[in-house]
């Protein structure tokens, strides 16, 4: 297995990979690796619109649910960064104060929301490869 960095955990991978019932075809976790990949884009999406509303709530329960996607397949990175959208949507910081500023939470999302857009386009890359999916 390649090293992914600390993109992925490699223990919580792994087991994903073993779920496959052949390494030269990966017909398990191939397409679900790659359907994250999709849902990412549209929850990203998603995420954009509910920023230019203001929506806290939606924002929150949008990262809640990336991280989830995310956790389970050991994409750490991807994971934090949702965490931090989850959290300011609660008005909360990442340790769990509380953070009143609405401005500051929208800002926080805005940095975190780019910086998983990012994190998302290289890991993508990278499991294109290692799946051997040509564009």
């Amino acid at each position: 297995m390649p090293d992914f960095g600390d993109h992925v955990d490699n223990t919580i991978f792994s087991q994903i990979l073993e779920m496959d019932e052949s390494e030269a075809d990966r017909d398990f976790s191939g397409p679900l690796v790659l359907n994250f990949f999709e849902q990412a884009i549209e929850t990203f999406q998603k995420m954009e619109d509910a920023l230019s509303e203001k929506d806290l709530n939606t924002l929150s329960s949008l990262g809640h649910f990336l991280k989830g996607s995310s956790a389970t397949l050991g994409f750490n990175k991807i994971r934090d960064s949702c965490q931090v959208i989850q959290q300011y949507g609660h008005q909360l910081t990442v340790d769990g104060s509380t953070e009143p500023d609405e401005n500051v939470c929208l800002q926080k999302i805005t940095d975190a929301l780019k910086a998983v857009k990012v994190d998302t386009k290289e890991l993508d890359k990278a499991m294109k490869k290692f799946f051997e999916v040509t564009e």
